[in-house]
């Protein structure tokens, strides 16, 4: 299989690559300068891509995106983030529509930012879209695929939770705080946080590639999502440190302003009913035996 893949030096990307070895993979790149062997030129703001150079690609997982909690959340960023997404994955798969031969398969990054503030209740592939920036934003990114999905490309979209990993992500910022004893719970512990494991999120890429059947939303989570206290508790326990330092949620809007509800406060219970429906098994679906994994 020949796989183009955008997002390849981000955390996710750089873990598939390593999976399915260097020699499948074609980056797409937004530098010309760093452009060597297979790797294709695209500017996804500025909406050009070097099209011919798509012809004969078998498959594409798209992941590129601006980091949603690298700053501030500024009208300047949050044009920034959705553009990224959403004009991004059209320059994309405008492009992958066009192509004499166009690839069989689409895997597009998406988010569980879809569903919106929504305590306790259970999500599903079949939930309807929440309210919010967050939410509006996946919702056209995903809009934005359906170029490839009208040309016939089997289109899978991956609404990521938090993805948990040593080497980056919200689980490296934690770590340092936690361990100096400085962790607790943010708000009151009660909203929902649906995680998924490095390398789970790998194996569901892989398996959506492999799997003719699987196509649409995809909930990219653990089946046993956890409150923030008991994310806090689990991996308190797992670094053997006490977890007694609260971050109010009035504190939490103060450092963060608007991306504290978006990101810390708002809860997110997701069932990844499609993804267990379609037969994947997961690695690590337990928070502590994943936190131990990872943490190893």
């Amino acid at each position: 299989m020949k796989l183009l893949l955008s997002g390849s030096s981000g955390l996710i990307g750089a873990a598939l690559r390593e999976a399915i070895g260097e020699a499948s993979v074609v980056r797409l790149v937004r530098s010309r300068g760093s452009t060597a062997g297979t790797d294709v030129f695209w500017d996804p703001l500025g909406g050009t891509i070097d099209k011919d150079r798509l012809e004969g690609i078998d498959a594409v997982v798209h992941l590129a995106g601006e980091n949603i909690a690298s700053g501030r959340w500024t009208a300047k960023r949050k044009a920034l983030i959705r553009d990224s997404r959403v004009r991004g994955t059209g320059t994309l798969c405008g492009a992958l529509a066009s192509l004499s031969r166009p690839p069989r398969i689409l895997v597009s990054a998406s988010a569980m930012g879809y569903y919106g503030d929504r305590g306790e209740e259970i999500l599903r592939e079949s939930s309807a879209q929440g309210d919010g920036y967050l939410a509006r934003v996946c919702a056209d990114w995903e809009g934005a695929t359906e170029p490839a999905a009208r040309r016939g490309i089997r289109v899978v979209r991956l609404r990521l939770g938090i993805v948990l990993s040593s080497r980056g992500g919200a689980l490296a910022k934690m770590l340092t705080p936690f361990r100096l004893g400085l962790g607790g719970v943010v708000g009151n512990g009660r909203q929902y946080m649906s995680w998924i494991a490095l390398e789970d999120v790998v194996g569901i890429i892989r398996h959506a590639l492999q799997k003719d059947e699987v196509s649409g939303p995809l909930n990219a989570v653990s089946p046993q999502p956890v409150t923030n206290r008991e994310f806090t508790r689990t991996l308190g326990r797992v670094l053997g440190r006490p977890t007694i330092v609260p971050l109010p949620a009035a504190m939490a809007r103060v450092l963060m302003g608007e991306m504290a509800d978006a990101l810390l406060l708002a809860s997110a219970r997701l069932d990844p009913a499609a993804l267990k429906a379609s037969g994947y098994s997961f690695r690590l679906p337990d928070l502590q035996g994943a936190l131990r994994t990872i943490l190893a």
